[in-house]
């Protein structure tokens, strides 16, 4: 007869509290487990900014550290880096991502950064970027779009494709 359907009452009453010991320890052990996970930090404007500038000053030869702060920008500097890599793409001859846009040269901090205070105001913040000296001091904006909060770059248009006149 299967263990399920033995009485009560001729000796399987240890296998039935050696199973609800078992089920209880298993159910502690998920909840036990449930509480230890990581928990992920929860996106502020700080955060995304001190990542922002994390990655920027890696980017050097690294495209997945490009690829990590061009995530980070908002969506209107993707787009115009975006589209400067499909011109870039056509004048080198092989496909540039926009990430390889990035000029990491062009990125240089004039003091390291010790504090992040934020400042915001519905989808868009202000980020104080704070040193260890008085003065030292730059603000970031952000703004939050549907992928979390990305920092504000403002990168300049491509100017407009000129095309030639032919002659007939």
């Amino acid at each position: 007869m299967p263990a399920k359907m033995l009485p009560r009452g001729n000796g399987s009453g240890a296998l039935w509290r050696w199973r609800r010991v078992v089920v209880v320890c298993l159910c502690a052990v998920m909840f036990v487990a449930a509480g230890c996970a990581p928990k992920q930090e929860e996106e502020t404007p700080e955060r995304v900014v001190e990542q922002f500038i994390d990655r920027m000053e890696s980017v050097h030869g690294d495209p997945k550290m490009a690829r990590a702060a061009f995530d980070l920008m908002w969506s209107d500097a993707q787009r115009v880096l975006t589209e400067r890599a499909k011109r870039a793409s056509a004048v080198v001859g092989r496909n540039l991502g926009p990430e390889e846009m990035i000029a990491p040269s062009h990125f240089s901090l004039r003091f390291e950064p010790h504090r992040f205070k934020a400042r915001v105001e519905g989808q868009r913040a202000v980020v104080a970027v704070i040193g260890a000296s008085p003065g030292e001091r730059f603000d970031v904006h952000c703004v939050r779009e549907e992928n979390g909060w990305r920092v504000v770059l403002d990168i300049p248009e491509p100017p407009p494709i000129r095309k030639r006149k032919t002659e007939d």
